[in-house]
């Protein structure tokens, strides 16, 4: 008995140590460019490694905020996450519902071939991709760069909505069919307003991937009035801060906030949503 609460421990521990560790090394950088944010120039360059500047500024974010592009990166990025995110619904819904209700062959090779096409790197396309673009002179367009940011979260929105359309029964269905729907009808009418919460929970979690998403943009936008906010801060740094590192970092800040307050604001209702559908499942 003993044996086992000292191994439940020493388990307990190690699990503390790994969070404690992921947190330094994930934690770490975010703390040190807030500490760089609020900095004075004469502050930016000390070795010392003091968090807590001696004379913190807010100099920078007021620099930042004034600038009358960021404002412009920030719009863009709110429309590339939210058409990305809903673009990925639309095509990730019916067909998580095809592989939860319909039976055809080769149904789980195909499901885990579209998980295998969320670990391919958009860098491993994103220069054919150019090409084939530029031919269709589709460059510097929010539509062809949303068409891309869907095909890169549709995979991942397939996965979860599956586990939500499994937590729903199938006799539902039948039920609505026997009544006169068809298939796409009892889809459509009946069980899709069930998984809302599934929804809405995938739908946020694909839209701050796609906030945080750099090498699409990067690669097919080059218009500044087009620019998301993650191009926007490299943008932003050779235009017009040059050498001021203190005022990227607060750039930087300032483009975490919405994804971070995102999360935090719905981690209650994401976390119930997919504890609901596990339960279910």
């Amino acid at each position: 008995m003993r044996s086992r609460k000292a191994r439940g421990r020493i388990g307990d521990l190690l699990t503390y140590l790994v969070f404690g560790v992921a947190l330094v090394f994930f934690g770490g950088p975010l703390l040190w460019v807030l500490s760089l944010s609020i900095r004075t120039p004469q502050e930016v360059y000390i070795t010392s490694l003091r968090l807590i500047p001696e004379t913190p500024t807010l100099e920078n974010y007021v620099e930042v905020l004034t600038t009358a592009q960021f404002s412009v990166f920030l719009i863009n990025s709110l429309k590339l996450s939210v058409a990305g995110s809903i673009g990925a619904m639309v095509v990730a819904a019916p067909a998580a519902y095809a592989f939860s209700r319909l039976d055809f062959r080769g149904n789980s090779a195909l499901l885990i071939g579209v998980l295998a096409l969320q670990m391919i790197s958009p860098l491993v396309v994103i220069i054919p991709l150019y090409r084939y673009f530029a031919r269709l002179n589709l460059l510097d367009s929010h539509f062809s760069t949303s068409m891309v940011y869907i095909a890169i979260l549709v995979p991942l929105a397939t996965w979860m909505l599956k586990g939500f359309f499994d937590g729903i029964p199938p006799a539902l269905d039948e039920a609505a069919m026997v009544d006169g729907c068809t298939r796409f009808g009892a889809f459509r009418r009946v069980v899709l307003p069930l998984i809302l919460p599934g929804l809405t929970s995938v739908f946020v979690l694909t839209a701050i991937l796609a906030w945080g998403e750099f090498i699409v943009p990067y690669i097919l936008l080059s218009k500044p009035s087009l620019l998301p906010i993650s191009i926007g801060i490299l943008n932003f740094q050779g235009n017009y801060a040059q050498t001021s590192t203190q005022v990227v970092a607060a750039g930087g800040v300032l483009a975490m906030l919405p994804a971070i307050a995102t999360f935090v604001i719905l981690q209650r209702f994401i976390v119930r949503a997919l504890t609901s559908g596990a339960i279910k499942g």
